[in-house]
């Protein structure tokens, strides 16, 4: 069913996105300066994916738990999911979604902030405040798109070259 798949961003790419963001994300968690509760879910998407080309579990590129998920409070995962949903389906921010397209909404999405949409990268956290769910992913999105390009300048000096694996 998928058409596309990125030349450049896959599964390895994202994990290592996130991984330099932790550090952040940690200090973050641990002063409680994001939020109270301690623990983080983040997940992305596969970029040029859409609802078109594949169901939203098939186009899941990664998913991360920051923290003892036994520890939980609440099911972080299902709603950095479903933020991730709404982001996906609307190529849109869940905030704005909700804050100015609400007629977007169907039957049980997600109210939350945290769902971002970023140059074709979908990120969506849950955990922190909504506004720091927020920077997270964004942190996360604008890391995946550095590591790219970083990727693809290894050949940009060869602009006679096909795209091809990088």
């Amino acid at each position: 069913m998928q058409k596309f798949k990125s030349l450049l961003v896959d599964k390895t790419l994202a994990q290592q996105a996130v991984a330099l963001c932790l550090p952040m994300i940690a200090a973050g968690l641990e002063s409680q300066e994001v939020g109270a509760s301690g623990f983080l879910y983040i997940v992305v998407m596969k970029p040029g994916i859409t609802p078109h080309d594949a169901t939203f579990q098939e186009a899941i590129l990664y998913e991360h738990a920051v923290g003892d998920t036994s520890q939980w409070d609440a099911d972080y995962g299902q709603f950095a999911r479903a933020k991730a949903e709404l982001s996906w389906r609307t190529g849109m921010d869940s905030h704005l979604v909700r804050e100015t397209h609400p007629h977007l909404l169907a039957e049980g999405d997600s109210l939350l902030w945290g769902g971002l949409v970023r140059d074709g990268l979908v990120v969506a956290v849950s955990g922190a405040d909504p506004w720091f769910d927020e920077v997270f992913a964004g942190a996360v999105a604008m890391t995946i798109r550095a590591l790219a390009q970083k990727k693809l300048a290894r050949v940009a000096d060869q602009p006679w070259l096909v795209a091809e694996s990088v």
